[in-house]
């Protein structure tokens, strides 16, 4: 199976990049091939609202900017993992534009090969991803009618912790295709 995460931090060594890692790891294991995109460094505008992608541009962004290469890895993916540090109760605001920019390729209709979606979300606090999981259930579960192949959070302690990276590397390891 063909996985895209799309990593809304932007510490390169943060608690994030690691349950990215474990992930990887143990998915890659288990025959997967994953295309990781640091989106905080790529360069995305937000979405101008023009309509062209729904108009005269059948789908295609007026904007050339690095989203072109998330489309392209969109459009391969059989299963999408959306992985941030909350902020302010939702997504990395890096993150959040990126999804956004999806307008263009994945609404009204998702991509076909795209079936399933996970999300991996890190925090401080237990209590912090409200924003988050309304986006993950209304956008990608509800609207697109995603696959929900389960969210993973850890904060506090449970960041970098060995169990919390065991359990993703085995999440990543149980993947059937899609």
């Amino acid at each position: 199976m063909r996985i895209l995460v799309l990593n809304g931090s932007p510490r390169p060594n943060g608690n994030t990049v690691h349950m990215i890692k474990a992930f990887r790891e143990g998915a890659i294991s288990s025959g997967h091939q994953v295309d990781v995109i640091d989106v905080c460094k790529k360069k995305v505008g937000g979405c101008i609202a023009c309509e062209h992608c729904h108009t005269e541009g059948k789908g295609e962004c007026i904007q050339k900017d690095d989203m072109q290469e998330i489309y392209e890895l969109l459009k391969k993916a059989e299963m999408l993992v959306l992985a941030s540090p909350i902020y302010y109760h939702g997504m990395s605001g890096q993150l959040k534009c990126v999804i956004d920019r999806f307008y263009a390729v994945a609404y009204p209709v998702k991509p076909t090969g795209l079936k399933k979606i996970a999300m991996i979300l890190s925090s401080g606090n237990e209590d912090m991803y409200d924003g988050a999981l309304f986006s993950f259930k209304g956008d990608f579960l509800d609207f697109l009618g995603l696959e929900d192949m389960g969210v993973f959070t850890a904060h506090g302690e449970e960041n970098g912790s060995d169990a919390k990276l065991a359990e993703l590397r085995r999440f990543g390891e149980s993947l059937k295709d899609a």
